[in-house]
């Protein structure tokens, strides 16, 4: 018989619909019942592509005999990390400051008034390493809850007032200082692995935010070095493009192999940008292989984009993924060999289950690793679709089928910037597609002069009140499309989503923005996110959002809120800058002279002047254009073509330069932009 979670639409959720565990959503109704019923809460947060989540699901939660014992000593509360990353943030760090280390599946015991008092992640169904096992750990927390639960309030009270995030921050009353941003970039370079690419040991995580802020400030070096360690190492998917969330060692070579949205729109954009900023081919392609996987693999059929693949198929991480010397002789041919060479496969294998390390007799099992030694582009070519062929035949991971708003926010940015840059007509309209999409199914209509941005869809149906990351990544992406578009609509959307992300989610006294909107469901903590670690947190996506529509419209209103999220962060910033290379990118934005560029004209002499501006990576510029002037849009108000010819105005602050009606005048002019 399943319980509550059948009636939601979280794939995550619905995974657990048929546990015996009484599970609940999180929500009223739970809460209601734990103070009814004076229980303290288990709440147990994963997502559908999390390995040892489904490992917990089949050694515990599937167990008749444990599933009884939970429900009779907790309410028992399952939440999508994904769908509620409020929830998350609040546990995660709790459980963070209780053992040293997070990770899901996150179980954390919450009194009936939301307080964690005690939380662990993974625990096995026996003691194992040392690990209590998981029906020891409920009944001492259930013995202690009926021993000593008013102690146990107290402290739960306690550890709640610690949860607010940045809440508590205070603006700095130093100014915006460039050499912060000096400062930062010498951080990295001390930390910087200079033999792998990257920063920091295994398990390793792409840091698109950190390279994109370098590649913003000219230094292309470490950058580029990891952008070409990553492509060349297992955690790219050298068959059907596309990453993996992360690389179990420091050389890439080993993937954690589920393959997230977020991280792929990401490291779309960082290849794009590389491309840009060095001439590398290899970034195009990189950049055009994923996004071609997220078209292929991702796109769901309204529009929108689903949010992952697991790591898991036949219920063994990565067998979807990983081929023996056997299997490549068997699909290649004549090619095998010239494919492992290109692979570096060898007969042991080059793939090794951290968890479960070879046994004498097992077959060699092999990442495909692309270290430099391709072959001719038409061997490559005729290499990679071949595999590709016979995987497609294989038992497929699970997809996680929910559309998220900030997800597909960061994809509608990638596919419009790699559409209009590479001349990819195809991204563009996709990222129309899915922009549409949000705009028209994921918002609630019930008040039909303000709509409200809703965090999920599936199944039909949107839900849940977005949050602030919602917001920020979307008013990015709006902007974005905008200007690879010049279609008015994105950009009066983007401006009405900028209002309301001010006026729902600032902070007035402090500055700075919450990660949950004043009107949302209270929870023990009101936080402000910080880290842009593994995606941009909504204050610093918001902020640069921000600066980039005022520096379109000239409203003084929307810097002022940007401000605010700098002023609060850009001291800490600039000495932990691996924690924050999107609100570095925002400091950038901020202290660069502003520089629009306006193109007025016939669509056939605009989009030779257009371009030019695409050609390199031009960090800090914004473009607008038309046929003609535009008063809804302050940067084309009054510019109209000369003498018939499409014009582009380069402007710093509103103080625009003579027009040039052709591409060498404007590159010029481009060229004296700092």
């Amino acid at each position: 018989m399943a319980n509550a979670l059948a009636r939601e639409t979280s794939p995550y959720l619905l995974q657990h619909a048929e546990n015996p565990v009484d599970w609940l959503p999180w929500g009223q109704e739970a809460l209601a019942r734990a103070r009814a019923e004076d229980k303290p809460l288990l709440v147990s947060i994963g997502y559908s592509a999390c390995h040892w989540c489904h490992v917990m699901e089949r050694e515990s939660f599937e167990d008749p005999a444990v599933a009884a014992l939970m429900n009779e000593l907790f309410v028992c509360v399952k939440v999508d990390r994904e769908e509620r990353p409020d929830v998350d943030a609040i546990y995660m760090e709790a459980v963070q400051a209780m053992t040293g280390h997070g990770g899901w599946p996150l179980n954390m015991f919450v009194t009936p008034d939301q307080a964690p008092f005690y939380g662990g992640t993974y625990f096995p169904p026996e003691p194992r390493h040392g690990m209590p096992s998981w029906p020891q750990v409920l009944r001492a927390v259930a013995d202690a809850w009926k021993n000593n639960g008013e102690q146990i309030r107290e402290q739960g009270e306690r550890m709640a007032g610690r949860l607010v995030g940045g809440a508590l921050l205070t603006p700095s009353e130093e100014p915006f200082d460039p050499g912060a941003l000096e400062v930062a970039q010498a951080k990295l370079r001390g930390q910087f692995d200079a033999v792998n690419g990257g920063w920091g040991g295994a398990p390793k995580f792409p840091a698109a935010s950190t390279i994109e802020f370098l590649l913003r400030r000219g230094e292309t070096a470490m950058g580029a070095y990891t952008l070409t360690s990553m492509a060349s190492g297992g955690i790219y998917d050298q068959v059907g493009g596309g990453f993996a969330r992360y690389a179990v060692d420091e050389t890439w070579t080993v993937p954690h192999f589920e393959k997230m949205l977020y991280d792929n729109a990401l490291l779309a954009r960082a290849y794009l940008h590389g491309f840009q900023a060095t001439g590398n081919g290899d970034f195009r392609r990189v950049c055009e292989e994923t996004l071609d996987w997220v078209l292929r693999d991702l796109r769901a059929p309204e529009g929108g984009f689903f949010s992952a693949l697991d790591a898991d198929s036949e219920g063994v991480e990565g067998k979807f993924y990983v081929w023996t010397l056997g299997e490549l002789r068997d699909a290649l041919g004549n090619d095998a060999e010239a494919a492992i060479a290109w692979f570096g496969a060898t007969e042991s294998g080059n793939f090794v289950d951290p968890h479960h390390p070879p046994q004498p007799g097992d077959p060699g099992l092999n990442v495909l690793e692309d270290r430099g030694r391709r072959p001719d582009p038409e061997t490559a070519a005729r290499i990679r679709t071949r595999l590709r062929e016979v995987r497609e035949s294989r038992v497929w991971p699970g997809l996680d089928d929910k559309r998220l708003a900030a997800w597909n926010a960061l994809t509608i940015s990638a596919l419009a910037d790699a559409g209009a840059v590479l001349g990819r007509a195809d991204y563009v309209a996709a990222a129309r597609d899915a922009a549409a999409f949000v705009l028209d199914r994921m918002r609630d209509f019930s008040d039909p002069g303000r709509p409200r941005l809703l965090r999920t869809f599936n199944a039909g149906e949107a839900r849940l009140g977005a949050y602030l990351e919602d917001h920020a990544f979307l008013l990015e992406a709006l902007l974005h499309l905008y200007e690879a578009t010049f279609e008015p609509r994105w950009f009066s959307a983007a401006r009405a989503l900028a209002d309301e992300l001010i006026e729902r989610f600032a902070d007035a006294e402090r500055g700075g923005f919450f990660s949950t909107a004043s009107d949302a469901e209270a929870l023990v903590a009101r936080r402000k996110d910080l880290e842009d670690a593994p995606i941009p947190a909504g204050g610093s996506s918001a902020a640069l959002g921000l600066l980039r529509l005022a520096a379109l419209t000239g409203d003084h209103r929307y810097e002022a809120a940007a401000e605010g999220q700098l002023q609060l962060l850009h001291e800490l910033a600039a000495q932990h800058p691996g924690a924050f290379g999107h609100l570095l990118q925002a400091l950038d934005e901020r202290l660069r002279p502003r520089q629009e560029v306006a193109v007025v004209g016939p669509a056939p002499g605009r989009a030779v002047l257009v371009d030019v501006v695409r050609e390199a990576l031009r960090p800090g510029v914004v473009l607008a254009g038309g046929e003609a002037a535009d008063g809804n849009i302050a940067l084309l108000e009054g510019r109209e073509p000369v003498d018939g010819l499409a014009a582009a105005w380069v402007c710093e602050g509103f103080a625009c330069r003579r027009p040039v009606t052709t591409p060498e005048e404007l590159r010029e002019l481009l060229a004296d932009v700092p």
